[in-house]
């Protein structure tokens, strides 16, 4: 056999186990405490609005879904932390819950700012590029032909997990063991219910929150199927108060969802696109009603699965001054429910 034909071989070979789904290659312990949610209503905000105010408020964090847009995610945090404000609790979605799990984890802002700009964070949650994954596809599907069964989905997203879990102080990290308590929230396809991954591993959890559907194979966890909580509950507010927080500060990555000209729609995929940022538009836009303070940086024309530099830099930066803009309506809402934040 020829030396190429070899390699072509070999390359064949690998392509076909890594592709393989055995048994418990996406399980998690059962031990995980899963807590069935809803979507937001126009009743959730006539009960925030009538709701009494305790004496110590409690200041929840909210990280919404977005992709590569999570960059700017990490520049809010960093302004937020100069601040001094201090939160109770942590829940996100997708990119969103990861971002936050980290945080909480006790990762520095300098190691996340740097996972996004250098490429590290979407060139993992992309391990291969989305035209050769496609182009590859035929050899992916062999082991079906042999009889094995994986879920639907590109990628499964083992490497991804491992990579975040690597990025932790300790790699078989607990939420239980966060200093705050921290939820991921994520859609369990089997009853189309989303769920605040409140106890169990960490990895897990926001390999599960940030499994796109399609691109991503599902993760068991327990007797659940879970996806990208994106699908339905984008901008987990009403969640972060259902764990308990009375001022919830919520950060939205969504691109801004403005009127477009006719010739927008002549480019391949643009219709799609355009659908797609209305439905995360008008989930977020519930939720956001029932924020305190909504932060909202200008991530327009930003992919959601791009792994550009400069578009990490412009997310990041976008997070800073969209925080900035936001500090005098925070301050003024802690004042006025007696609320100091660590460095006041």
């Amino acid at each position: 056999m020829l030396p190429a034909t070899k390699k072509l071989v070999a390359l064949v070979a690998a392509l076909v186990l890594t592709s393989m789904s055995f048994p418990g290659a996406f399980a998690q312990d059962s031990d995980t405490t899963l807590v069935r949610t809803s979507m937001a209503d126009g009743l959730d905000l006539e009960k925030l609005r009538s709701a009494p105010k305790p004496a110590r408020p409690k200041i929840g964090l909210c990280l919404g879904g977005g992709g590569a847009r999570g960059a700017a995610h990490v520049g809010v945090l960093e302004v937020l932390e100069k601040e001094g404000i201090k939160y109770d609790y942590i829940d996100g979605t997708s990119i969103g819950a990861i971002v936050g799990g980290l945080y909480d984890a006790g990762v520095p802002l300098a190691v996340l700012q740097e996972d996004f700009l250098s490429g590290h964070m979407m060139h993992n949650f992309m391990t291969m590029s989305l035209p050769v994954r496609i182009v590859l596809e035929p050899i992916f599907f062999l082991p079906r032909v042999l009889g094995a069964k994986p879920y639907d989905g590109l990628y499964k997203g083992t490497n991804f997990r491992k990579y975040l879990q690597k990025t932790l102080p300790t790699h078989d990290k607990k939420i239980e063991e966060l200093p705050i308590p921290f939820a991921a929230v994520s859609l369990n396809v089997l009853d189309g219910c989303p769920y605040m991954i409140r106890s169990g591993d960490l990895g897990y959890a926001m390999q599960a929150s940030s499994a796109v559907p399609a691109l991503r194979k599902p993760v068991e966890i327990g007797n659940g199927l879970f996806v990208d909580g994106g699908t339905i509950c984008n901008l987990p507010v009403k969640q972060c108060r259902e764990m308990g927080a009375d001022i919830v500060i919520a950060v939205n990555v969504d691109e801004p969802f403005e009127a477009e000209p006719k010739s927008v729609f002549r480019k391949p995929g643009s219709v799609s696109d355009r659908m797609l940022n209305w439905s995360l538009w008008e989930i977020d836009r519930r939720q956001g009603k029932l924020a305190d303070i909504e932060i909202h940086p200008n991530v327009e024309k930003i992919d959601l699965v791009s792994t550009s530099k400069a578009d990490a830099k412009r997310a990041f930066e976008a997070g800073q001054e969209a925080a900035r803009a936001a500090l005098p309506q925070i301050r003024e809402k802690l004042k006025s429910l007696g609320v100091v934040s660590a460095n006041k």
